[in-house]
């Protein structure tokens, strides 16, 4: 941002001593500033949708609603693909889970923990991991899936 000079009008007339001399301007150009926003406003609306943490999961889908969301940051335990452990993006091997998760649990004031397990999995081995959680001090899992899938209604949607 600068300020822009202005010259002293050449139609002839001497003024005394400031003839020739430049003032400056009173008025300050907002359009660099404006320009400057607008860009970093789009920087951050291309760039917002990209913090979400995750890891990437196949969720299956279902016909459940959201769960209601609380005042402190929920505790996200990954199932993978491959098998894989994570509790948020750290990988746990799964003899040190419950280890872990009660370590976990001391700090934490809510017992909710959400489960995100990748369609392909057995079932045994997604429900080996509720155990563990359960195990770990967290009574309250909530499975994550995709919305939209098939309901069990006669309608057979």
């Amino acid at each position: 941002m600068g300020a822009a000079v202005q010259q002293n009008g050449g139609n002839g007339r001497r003024r005394g001593r400031r003839r020739g001399r430049a003032r400056p301007m009173s008025e300050i150009n907002v359009t660099p500033f404006v320009d400057v926003m607008l860009v970093l406003l789009i920087i951050f609306m291309v760039a917002a949708p990209l913090l979400t943490v995750g890891v990437p999961v196949e969720l299956p889908k279902t016909a459940a609603n959201a769960l209601p969301s609380d005042s402190e940051e929920p505790l996200t335990v990954t199932l993978t693909a491959d098998g894989r452990v994570q509790i948020q993006t750290t990988d746990v091997a799964p003899e040190e889970l419950v280890g872990k998760l009660r370590a976990i649990a001391a700090e934490r004031t809510s017992d909710r923990v959400f489960l995100r397990a990748d369609g392909s999995l057995p079932y045994v081995q997604v429900m080996q991991v509720m155990g563990a959680l359960n195990a770990g001090g967290f009574s309250n899992v909530g499975l994550v899936t995709d919305t939209g899938g098939p309901t069990l209604d006669e309608g057979g949607e």
